[in-house]
């Protein structure tokens, strides 16, 4: 069964306008998302790669930026692939300030609109549900390191 969306939250131990930063400035994305670049065209409609040393770059347009709480993309399924309705799915970050920490929840939706067979989408959403876990973490810790 395909789900509908996946969601992960974190806390991370740093003020919103720092986590804002590392979620959408390149030099940031580049380092714990990707692991070698991003480019960041920060506005409704602009432009977005990640690149990944062995994945190669990710295409993404940028559908929601309200700082500092709301920043959302769609990108596409594959590296060097151009974004469309029928291969991305959407990726929107909601940061919600706690005390001196932040709490940012993930939600990834679109899996059943791939144009893929069932048990395709249902392995990327799989996939991409250990991906977040993952990357997640990698931003926590991140996010610790970044100076204030």
């Amino acid at each position: 069964m395909v789900p509908e969306q996946i969601e992960r939250e974190v806390m991370v131990a740093a003020p919103i306008e720092r986590v804002w930063e590392v979620i959408t400035q390149p030099e940031h994305v580049g380092s714990w998302f990707g692991d070698a670049g991003a480019e960041i065209d920060l506005r409704s409609g602009g432009a977005m790669t990640i690149t990944w040393a062995k994945h190669g770059t990710v295409h993404a347009h940028v559908e929601r930026v309200e700082p500092p709480r709301v920043f959302a993309y769609r990108w596409a399924r594959g590296a060097d692939t151009p974004v469309r309705d029928d291969n991305s799915t959407l990726v929107e970050f909601t940061l919600s300030p706690e005390g001196a920490q932040t709490r940012l929840r993930v939600v990834e939706s679109g899996f059943s609109a791939l144009a893929l067979s069932p048990e395709e989408q249902a392995k990327h959403a799989e996939g991409n549900t250990r991906g977040w876990k993952s990357e997640l973490d990698e931003l926590v810790a991140y996010a610790a390191g970044v100076p204030a």
